[in-house]
């Protein structure tokens, strides 16, 4: 088998979206699985709408997700001379014409075939006309001379035989007035010299496969192999939009997602092994292949999302690395930054906080009262705690807690419960006191984890500030 060469092809007019993640992330697997090369290519034929920002946000969203390309990152604008000099080669076989179509017959073009019913592609009134009978120093377009014959038939590993008539497809635009390559030509040629074998695309570019297609046998090119994927939905089924959550991937990284249950997610959109939910990255290389992807469009569930993201949290992913990813969110709510004792102190806790936490916003909540400072705001629920009573419990559990020299949760616990004990009182009796005045909150892990986490100092003196 020639080795394997995919490429993902993003337009930098925007954000990487879900949809283009998901077509980035099938590309890489099955360049993976294969032993393959997976390439990037930006598609800034589009100068009007191409922008450094979009870029940008598009190769962090494709780094965020470890999707890196393999060789370096092709800017198709730069190939632009090489993409008109196929076009001329095509212009001098006659395989392309010179098209003088002004845009006001082009506008009366459309308008008349609309009105009759017709499609509205353009009717090649310039596809056997001599050059000659142009007005002078008029402005032209090359178009590609396609067949009028016959049909184009598109191999697809997802869609099966796609069939289309050459009667369908208009003479397309190969080069436009001014002498810049479109698109539809571009892609082409790039396609070609990066040596792309294998092209994984959302099934909305089935038409211009079908184009394509034609170009390439015009040109002699050997036809690559397809694999159109349809498209993602939302939960009601129809076209994924913002409110369902087609959004940039940087939104899903600052809603506290992380990389590996987003790629999880992904790849179970329109993907299947068996009943596998989980998949690692390993799996996922070891496992994929076309043949899994399915025919019908994917639905888009947060909920889904949410549950296997808490999973990752839970059950894949090291206390150190979650930490990491914690780290931004937690420095932004208590406004400052950790450092290196903060930090190893935040690893430590991860193994209890995260049991209750669907994601690294939720995360980072539950871990802000252990680096919050002095003096603590308590919410309501928790003043309700620190009556008066309870402020008498609370000045005599710190004189039981103040000799401690081994200030572990073990240790911390038998304490606690030797003083319910001798008090003749109930654990919550104690527990929620301690518990607003340590974290000013009435949810918390447990009161001798939460002590060993403030360590000695920090968990006297707040008991101190509330009696």
């Amino acid at each position: 088998m020639k080795k394997v060469v995919t490429r993902f092809a993003p337009s930098p007019t925007g954000f990487l979206h879900i949809g283009g993640a998901r077509t980035a992330l099938f590309n890489w697997l099955f360049a993976r699985h294969y032993g393959g090369e997976f390439r990037v290519r930006v598609e800034d034929t589009d100068r009007a709408r191409s922008t450094q920002e979009a870029v940008d946000a598009i190769f962090y969203g494709l780094n965020w997700l470890g999707l890196k390309a393999d060789n370096d990152i092709v800017f198709q604008f730069s190939n632009r001379e090489r993409h008109a000099e196929i076009a001329y080669k095509l212009l001098e076989e006659g395989k392309a014409y010179k098209c003088y179509a002004t845009k006001e017959e082009l506008v009366e073009m459309r308008d008349t075939a609309k009105a009759e019913g017709r499609p509205l592609g353009y009717d090649g009134r310039w596809r056997d006309r001599n050059p000659d009978d142009a007005p002078h120093g008029a402005d032209h377009v090359i178009r590609f001379k396609a067949p009028r014959e016959g049909e184009i038939i598109i191999k697809d590993h997802v869609q099966g035989d796609v069939k289309v008539q050459n009667k369908e497809l208009d003479d397309m635009v190969l080069l436009r007035a001014d002498g810049t390559p479109t698109y539809m030509l571009s892609v082409v040629v790039d396609d070609h010299d990066m040596g792309v074998t294998h092209i994984i695309r959302g099934d909305d570019h089935l038409t211009n496969a079908a184009r394509q297609a034609q170009l390439i046998n015009a040109i002699g090119w050997k036809l690559p192999e397809y694999a159109h994927i349809p498209l993602i939905h939302g939960p009601d089924g129809a076209k994924l939009s913002k409110r369902h959550g087609a959004l940039g991937v940087d939104a899903y990284r600052d809603m506290g997602y992380l990389p590996e249950a987003i790629k999880n997610y992904l790849l179970r959109l329109g993907w299947a092994h068996g009943d596998e939910e989980v998949i690692s990255e390993k799996q996922a290389i070891e496992w994929f292949d076309l043949d899994g992807i399915g025919k019908s469009p994917s639905r888009f569930d947060f909920a889904k999302l949410e549950n296997l993201n808490g999973i990752y949290m839970r059950e894949l992913v090291d206390n150190q690395t979650l930490a990491q990813n914690c780290q931004p969110f937690l420095e932004e709510k208590i406004g400052r930054s950790l450092n290196e004792t903060e930090r190893e102190k935040l690893i430590v806790a991860m193994q209890e906080l995260k049991n209750r936490a669907k994601n690294l916003i939720d995360l980072a909540d539950s871990a802000a009262f252990i680096f919050t400072s002095r003096p603590l705001q308590i919410v309501p629920k928790a003043m309700q705690a620190l009556n008066d009573s309870a402020k008498i419990v609370l000045a005599k559990i710190y004189d039981d807690l103040e000799p401690v020299t081994d200030w572990k949760r073990d240790t911390l616990q038998s304490v606690i419960e030797n003083f319910v004990q001798a008090e003749e009182i109930g654990f919550g009796k104690v527990a929620q006191p301690l518990r607003a005045a340590l974290t000013g909150s009435n949810v918390s892990p447990g009161i001798s984890e939460v002590l060993e986490w403030l360590g000695k100092e920090e968990s006297l003196t707040r008991i101190k500030d509330q009696t």
